[in-house]
């Protein structure tokens, strides 16, 4: 029997509103390289992990996190996002620094922000 840890490849969905306003967000401010499959998704490949951004009409958003990158530095890439106009959410009695970072009990580091259809995102810094 052939299992999905396997052989499956995990691919990624969010949904939106707005094809537009995603490519700007997702490929100009996130600097994703996208595929244009309109009228009904955009496609990147993350890392080998393909992620579909997929119109959905009205978009509901969770209350937790719906996509999220590991990267080496997370100070220098909420920086750089922040740069290019990215919003860093603070969740009250976090602890978050300045940055908008918190730091895991196991050490991890992550800090969350929106997209245009308020889907919630991440980065998280692994502890080395």
């Amino acid at each position: 029997m052939t299992t999905l840890s396997a052989s499956g490849r995990l691919m990624g969905f969010v949904g939106v509103a707005d094809l537009d306003a995603a490519h700007r967000f997702y490929g100009e401010v996130l600097g994703l390289e996208l595929v244009d499959e309109r009228p009904f998704a955009l496609v990147a490949d993350v890392g080998g992990t393909m992620l579909r951004i997929t119109a959905v009409g009205e978009p509901a958003a969770a209350p937790y996190t719906v996509l999220g990158w590991a990267v080496d530095d997370i100070a220098a890439t909420v920086d750089e996002l922040a740069a290019r106009g990215v919003a860093f959410t603070r969740y009250e009695g976090m602890g978050q620094d300045e940055r908008g970072v918190w730091i895991a009990p196991g050490g991890a580091k992550i800090a969350w922000f929106l997209d245009p259809d308020r889907n919630n995102l991440s980065l998280t810094e692994l502890p080395r």
